[in-house]
């Protein structure tokens, strides 16, 4: 098995690619080692010393780091990931859930069209591209022309998440919805 690594524009997450398929459906966001006991790999990779994130999109897994380097961490991370899947163990857990994108959503009753243009929007042209940098980002909620997103794996945290959201995805949404006056991140 090889495993491809890709650098994220997030220096403290690197994108992992076991060549299979991680996540069949949704995503998976694992912020401290408690959330990570419903996913073996999650629990495995955050019995590693300097992990502190751990996210799995549908052929990549994010690893973010806190204190540790890349050349100590990679190797262990690498070694996790190929044991996990040669093991044929679940990527998550029988009462794991997927994260689900409509929990939590909220907006005005009579905004229905408007919402459904912003998801198509995000689904179609902002969410493969950031999950070509290691992350996603879901909608959250629209309200007096603001969209409330939140941002996942790399993404989250990252030095450039804030340029991603007020030049890339909010002049897209206001380009093609002029209700949308404002992005902001949940």
């Amino acid at each position: 098995m090889f495993i491809q690594t890709e650098s994220t524009p997030n220096p403290a997450t690197l994108k992992f690619l076991p060549g299979k398929v991680v996540m069949e459906n949704g995503t998976a966001e694992f912020r401290d080692g408690d959330a990570a006991q419903d996913s073996p790999l999650a629990a495995r990779l955050f019995a590693i010393p300097g992990v502190s994130g751990v996210f799995f999109g549908y052929d990549f897994i994010t690893v973010t780091k806190e204190g540790a380097e890349w050349p100590h961490l990679k190797p262990a991370i690498l070694g996790s990931i190929m044991e996990h899947f040669m093991s044929g163990a679940p990527i998550m857990g029988g009462k794991a859930s997927v994260d689900a994108d409509e929990d939590g959503e909220f907006f005005n009753e009579g905004d229905e069209t408007i919402v459904a243009t912003i998801k198509e929007l995000l689904e179609t042209r902002v969410r493969p591209a950031v999950a070509q940098d290691g992350g996603d980002i879901t909608f959250r909620g629209f309200r007096d022309g603001k969209v409330f997103l939140n941002m996942k794996g790399a993404c989250a945290g990252c030095p450039s998440s804030t340029a991603t959201l007020k030049h890339g995805v909010q002049n897209l949404l206001r380009h093609f919805i002029p209700e949308v006056q404002e992005v902001e991140a949940v």
